[in-house]
């Protein structure tokens, strides 16, 4: 097997027993707070609506930094910071003694435990170029399966021993995928620079520099703002979705419609697709499918924001998990394809860094628009931003300036690729 392939399927496992872990107690926040002693219902929720968005929040400012110090002092070093993190600031929430302990751990969680991004670069830089969209789909999916797996190992332990086992649990499965790194992911020494003498400040000056000089691609820069729009419309109608079925009629009402049903199959059907969208982007190119993947979405969630039945909503998430599937796997996509090996660490960070942003506030906007617009005008707004900012790069496409779905940046002529290789763009 090549070197690249086992270091791929040492982080798949590390990632995927990490997710477990961390998908096993993002559900029971508010359980948490009233072990703590809160009683007031709208109490707990402002601070489980604080304590789940403070990660996403914290991370989205610190990713782009680590991956770009990932690009210089080694990047699977950086994945073992993230793992080892978790495991250390995790594991002190057992010990919370108030909600403000718990906020400032999950700040310092973000701030230090972000995996996915480190975990893509340093697969990405040994991988070939034509498995770029392949190798992200596949480490996604890791995602995918720990967010199904996670909340019922969590639930588990809650029951069977208590909430405190849950985050002792989640530190140990963290620590062991930490090992696993160490042990059997391969980072060739050439890929990096050692610590040597550089003064840190020099260092962040060079780091950030990198982040400013990646940021100024347009083609890497409007794949991270169409990934951020695609999420948002995700994040903004799923905290509503319990509300929506509720003023839709059924087709058979011996089987009364469910919101855990919508989660489910919109889950199976994004797993499913997940590498095929990975596939489409290394055959077509990651920023034209990415386009692609767009435009499914804002389609469905159109067709979710007209649903008259139950059923139709089913079918429209049904569509809208195979859309969706390939947003992150693409974005990280295209940040391989339009980033050298120096920088491959920063695009991740990049893409990693807008979805956090994009997590942290859908929800609460989802929430505040509906008060104003109605639930199915939430699903019709976003499906209308995401047209507008569809349209607006279909404008740019047909400039000299960028050409987002033929993948053709002119802010670099040549870019180095996963083989090590320069080849002329476009």
């Amino acid at each position: 097997m090549p070197a690249w392939k086992r270091t791929f399927a040492a982080v798949w496992a590390a990632n995927l027993v990490t997710a477990i872990g961390m998908q096993a107690f993002l559900p029971f926040f508010a359980s948490h707070l009233e072990a703590l002693g809160l009683r007031d219902r709208d109490e707990i929720a402002l601070w489980a609506g604080l304590l789940f968005g403070a990660a996403p929040l914290s991370a989205a400012a610190a990713s782009p930094l680590w991956g770009a110090l990932g690009d210089r002092f080694g990047r699977r070093l950086m994945v073992l910071r993230a793992m080892l993190a978790i495991t250390i600031f995790v594991g002190a929430m057992a010990f919370a003694r108030d909600p403000w302990d718990m906020l400032w751990l999950r700040i310092a969680q973000g701030l230090f435990s972000g995996f996915l991004a480190p975990s893509l670069t340093l697969v990405s830089v040994q991988a070939p170029a034509n498995a770029q969209s392949r190798v992200t789909a596949w480490l996604n999916t890791s995602m995918v399966l720990g967010a199904v797996v996670g909340p019922a190992l969590g639930e588990l332990l809650r029951v069977q021993l208590s909430l405190q086992a849950v985050y002792f649990v989640v530190a140990a499965l963290a620590g062991v995928s930490a090992v696993a790194v160490l042990l059997f992911a391969h980072e060739p020494a050439r890929e990096h620079v050692g610590l040597g003498a550089a003064p840190l400040r020099s260092v962040l000056r060079e780091s950030l520099g990198d982040i400013t000089q990646l940021r100024a691609n347009r083609a890497l820069r409007s794949a991270v703002v169409l990934s951020f729009w695609i999420q948002f419309g995700m994040g903004a109608t799923h905290p509503l979705l319990e509300l929506h079925i509720r003023d839709l009629d059924s087709w058979w009402p011996a089987l009364p419609p469910s919101t855990s049903a919508l989660f489910s199959v919109m889950a199976v059907a994004n797993l499913a697709a997940m590498p095929w969208w990975g596939a489409v982007g290394d055959r077509r190119g990651a920023s034209r499918a990415l386009v692609w993947c767009g435009v499914g979405c804002c389609a469905s969630l159109a067709v979710q924001a007209l649903a008259t039945s139950y059923e139709a909503l089913l079918l429209g998430r049904i569509a809208f998990g195979v859309a969706i599937a390939g947003s992150g796997p693409l974005a990280f996509g295209v940040a391989a394809q339009e980033s050298t090996l120096a920088q491959r660490g920063g695009a991740m960070g990049l893409v990693f860094a807008a979805r956090c942003w994009s997590v942290a506030l859908s929800s609460m906007a989802g929430g505040a628009v509906a008060a104003l617009v109605g639930v199915r005008g939430v699903f019709l707004l976003n499906a209308l931003v995401l047209a507008g900012y569809l349209l607006l790069l279909r404008r740019a496409s047909a400039t000299p300036a960028v050409a987002l779905e033929a993948g053709i940046s002119t802010d670099c002529p040549q870019s180095v690729v996963g083989d090590g290789q320069m080849r002329p763009k476009g």
